[in-house]
């Protein structure tokens, strides 16, 4: 059992940064591949970042490729979303996910853990 717990997020103006922090309990982090996923009202879930067990594979969305970055702490049980030049269509509920996989990361109907969500507001 992996629980996991956001935060970071809040209101920023276009433009700016913010830093997603995902706390992961238990002592088989580094046994999880993980994963950021957003939500946008009226919007399906949508795939953000991946990164895996020992943080040698990462993927992203076209969307973020450039502007976001993720990272872990396998030590601190941590993982990072690292979001920078911020635009208004990066407004959504961002969850942090785990994936006990190897393959699929962009698959959100893959992941076994997720958190609760954190809100991220970019104003123009």
């Amino acid at each position: 059992q992996v629980q996991l717990v956001e935060s970071g997020g809040g209101l920023v103006q276009a433009g700016g940064s913010l830093r997603l922090s995902c706390a992961a309990s238990g002592r088989t982090f580094s046994s999880y591949a993980m994963g950021w996923f957003r939500q946008a009202p009226g919007k399906e879930r949508e795939f953000v970042a991946a990164i895996s067990r020992s943080g040698g594979s990462i993927y992203y969305a076209d969307s973020v490729k450039g502007r976001f970055t993720i990272s872990r702490d396998n030590a601190k049980n941590m993982v990072y979303l690292q979001m920078n030049s911020l635009k208004p269509e990066d407004t959504a509920v961002y969850y942090c996910a785990a994936y006990s996989g190897r393959r699929y990361y962009t698959d959100l109907g893959r992941y076994d853990y997720w958190g609760q969500g954190t809100q991220v507001t970019v104003s123009s």
